[in-house]
C-alpha cells in the first residue's frame, strides 16, 4: 500500500476533522503508515469547508487526507462501536482531535482503546488541554492565536490582526506527528502505548512565546506596530511602483549594507539607530526612508539590488503569484494531483522535510467519502453478508 518505508507496517485510525489531526495522520502516511479516515456517512463537516470539487470538498481536506483509505461509520451506534473494536485490534495509533469529554463519550480515551489494545498509541488533540477547567470547551485555531497575544501583536492599535492561514492548526499537527513517531520509537524497547496530547492553545504560545518571555521579564507591554518588527528595523512590508515586499534588516551587519544601499552612512553614527532593539523603536523613521526608496522603483529592480546587497527580501505574493513563482517551483514542494470532479489539478503541498534515503511520497489522492468501506472491512474479518447488513442499516 505504502511506498515509503519507515512507518510501513504501522496502521492508523484517523478520526480527526478540520486539520490539526487529519495533518498529523496525512504526514504518518506520506512516510508509509496505512492510514484510515473514519468519515461520517454522508461525508464528515471537515470535508466541505472551502469548496473546490463539484461535489463540495474542500482545500484543506484535500491538502489533510492524501494518501489515506475511508470508511464510512456512524460511531453513535452500538453496530459502529463494534466496528471500531474491530479496527483497533488490527491499528498501532488512534488519531483524534476533538474535547476529551467528546473522546470519551465516544469511547476513544486512552482507558477505552487501551483495554482493546494494550500497546495502543492515542494522539489527541484538543482546543485548550485535558485538564479539568477546559476539557469540555471548543475552540479554532483563531482562538488559539488571539489568546496566545499573537493577534494584539500582529494588527494595529485600533485594529487587531489574525493569521488568514491556520498557522496553529498546522503547528499542532506537526506536534503530534512527532509526538506519535515518539512513541513509537518508545514502543519499541517498552512494547508499551501511550497517550500523545497536543493543543492549539499550547501550540500558540509556543509560537508567540518571545513576546511572553520578554513581557514577562521586563515588564514590558508592547503595542502593536503592523507589519513593522518592534525589535528590529527596516523590517517592514513597503509598496514598490508595481507591487509590495518585504525586507528584514536585522543585525548589526545588515545594517550597514542596507544605510549603504539607501545612501544613508550617516545613520549608522546615530545613537538611536546604534543597535537593533533601538532601531525597533525608531523604526517608524527607518521605515518612512526605506519606503521612499522602494517607491521609485519597480519591484524586481528592488528585490535584485537588496538581493546584491545580500539583505533579506521577498515579494508579497497573491496565491496565483505563489503558483507562479520560479522558487515555488523549483522546491518540488507542490505535487499537482488530479480528484474527482475537480476542474484543474490541485497542488497539495507535500511534507515539509525531506529525508534523503526514505522521502515522503504523495502516493494517492484523498478519499471519497466512504471509498474504501468494503475492502477495510473485509481485510478486518467481515464477511460481505455482514457488510451488506451493515450498510443496510446505515451503520456504514
Amino acid at each position: 500500500m505504502a511506498h515509503s518505508s519507515v512507518l510501513s507496517g504501522i496502521r492508523v485510525l484517523d478520526f480527526g476533522r478540520y486539520i490539526a489531526g487529519p495533518y498529523c495522520a496525512a504526514l504518518l502516511a506520506d512516510f508509509g503508515a496505512d492510514v484510515i479516515r473514519i468519515d461520517r456517512v454522508g461525508g464528515s463537516e471537515d470535508r466541505f469547508v472551502m469548496p473546490v470539487s463539484e461535489e463540495g470538498e474542500g482545500a484543506f481536506f484535500l491538502q489533510v487526507n492524501r494518501n489515506k483509505r475511508s470508511i464510512t461509520l456512524d460511531i453513535d451506534r452500538a453496530e459502529g462501536r463494534e466496528v471500531v473494536r474491530a479496527l483497533v485490534k488490527t491499528a498501532d495509533v488512534v488519531v483524534a482531535n476533538m474535547p476529551p469529554r467528546t473522546l470519551a463519550s465516544l469511547g476513544l480515551d486512552y482507558p477505552s482503546l487501551s483495554a482493546i489494545k494494550p500497546d495502543i498509541i492515542l494522539t489527541a488533540s484538543s482546543a485548550f488541554g485535558s485538564h479539568e477547567e477546559v476539557a469540555h470547551r471548543v475552540g479554532f485555531d483563531g482562538v488559539a492565536q488571539a489568546m496566545s497575544g499573537a493577534v494584539h501583536l500582529g494588527g494595529l492599535p485600533d485594529q487587531p490582526a489574525k493569521a488568514m492561514v491556520p498557522v496553529v492548526d498546522f503547528s499542532t499537527a506537526l506536534s503530534c506527528a512527532l509526538g506519535t513517531v515518539m512513541a513509537l520509537y518508545e514502543r519499541r524497547a517498552s512494547g508499551r502505548g501511550q497517550l500523545v496530547e497536543g493543543s492549539l492553545l499550547h501550540t500558540a504560545l509556543n509560537l508567540s512565546s518571545g513576546a511572553l518571555i520578554e513581557a514577562a521579564t521586563l515588564g514590558l507591554d508592547r503595542q502593536p506596530t503592523g507589519n513593522r518588527s518592534p525589535v528590529a528595523g527596516p523590517s517592514d512590508l513597503f509598496r514598490t511602483q508595481d507591487g509590495w515586499v518585504i525586507v528584514q534588516v536585522i543585525g548589526p551587519a545588515l545594517f550597514k549594507r542596507w544605510a549603504g544601499l539607501v545612501g544613508r552612512p550617516d545613520l549608522l553614527d546615530e545613537e538611536r539607530f546604534s543597535d537593533d532593539i533601538r532601531r525597533g523603536e525608531n523604526g517608524a523613521e527607518l521605515s518612512a526612508i526605506m519606503a521612499q526608496w522602494c517607491a521609485s522603483r519597480g519591484r524586481n529592480e528592488v528585490l535584485s539590488l537588496l538581493e546584491q546587497a545580500k539583505i533579506p527580501a521577498g515579494p508579497v505574493y497573491s496565491p496565483n503569484e505563489t503558483l507562479a513563482d520560479e522558487t515555488v517551483k523549483a522546491s518540488r514542494a507542490l505535487h499537482w494531483t488530479d480528484y474527482p470532479g475537480l476542474q484543474r489539478a490541485a497542488p497539495l503541498v507535500g511534507a515539509p522535510l525531506l529525508l534523503s534515503r526514505t522521502p515522503a511520497t504523495i502516493h494517492t489522492r484523498p478519499p471519497r467519502s466512504g471509498e474504501h468501506t468494503q475492502e477495510v472491512l473485509e481485510e478486518a474479518g467481515y464477511a460481505r453478508s455482514d457488510i451488506a447488513r451493515l450498510r443496510s442499516s446505515g451503520v456504514i
